[in-house]
């Protein structure tokens, strides 16, 4: 069997298990073919820790594909998205929303765009910048991270994009409680965060996720 059957294999596999074989043949095609340029770019780029093609299945697309069911809105911000995770597969899976990509380091922007070209997604924007620096054309309704930055420090940096209705979702492994107890104990007066536990098929650890919803207005006094 050859290698790219292989990856399809398991990702069919994955995605039955994670109840989202709504994917058509198309969609499923563009996640292998995304793996295929990561593994390759990455020998130069250095754009993920993990070499092995079949572990960047579980790794990095079931993984993102995890927060699937969590997604709000039509206008998806990925904070420090990295070599395009979760936002890549996430825009795959999901070509009704648009999703905005954001990152510091140009030489991810430039594997970004090659995917982009390659796999034919027209329904992503790459931006490269800060987040404390990115200034929207218009509100995003969902802000979300995957390994991008503790709790309280990613919601610090994203405090300028909130507006009624945001909702933030950060992606978490084990350590979720912690930081999650210690935003709480920052922000005594404000909602918490819900933690949802995610079951992502082949995960070496807990995955967590953290939801909170923006509720209040900045207009008001």
């Amino acid at each position: 069997m050859e290698r790219g059957d292989i990856l399809e294999q398991e990702l069919r596999a994955g995605l039955k298990a994670l109840g989202q074989q709504d994917l058509n043949d198309q969609q499923v095609q563009q996640l292998v073919a995304y793996i295929g340029l990561l593994a390759r770019w990455n020998r130069a780029y250095n754009l993920t820790a993990v070499r092995e093609p079949r572990a960047m299945v579980e790794r990095h697309l079931l993984d993102s594909l995890g927060v699937r069911p969590y997604l709000c809105g039509q206008r998806i911000l990925d904070v420090g998205t990295g070599a395009g995770l979760p936002g890549i597969p996430l825009a795959i899976a999901e070509p009704g929303r648009h999703f905005i990509l954001l990152d510091s380091l140009g030489k991810r922007m430039v594997f970004l765009q090659q995917v982009l070209l390659e796999l034919k997604l027209e329904n992503v924007t790459l931006v490269q910048a800060r987040v404390e620096a990115y200034q929207p054309v218009e509100p995003v309704d969902c802000i979300l991270s995957r390994a991008f930055a503790n709790f309280a420090d990613f919601m610090k940096a994203i405090d300028h994009l909130l507006l009624p209705g945001t909702t933030v979702l950060a992606m978490k492994g084990p350590a979720a409680e912690t930081e999650l107890a210690a935003w709480q104990a920052q922000h005594p007066n404000q909602s918490a965060p819900q933690l949802i536990s995610l079951t992502i098929p082949g995960a070496g650890e807990q995955r967590s996720l953290l939801c909170w919803r923006q509720s209040w207005d900045r207009s008001s006094p």
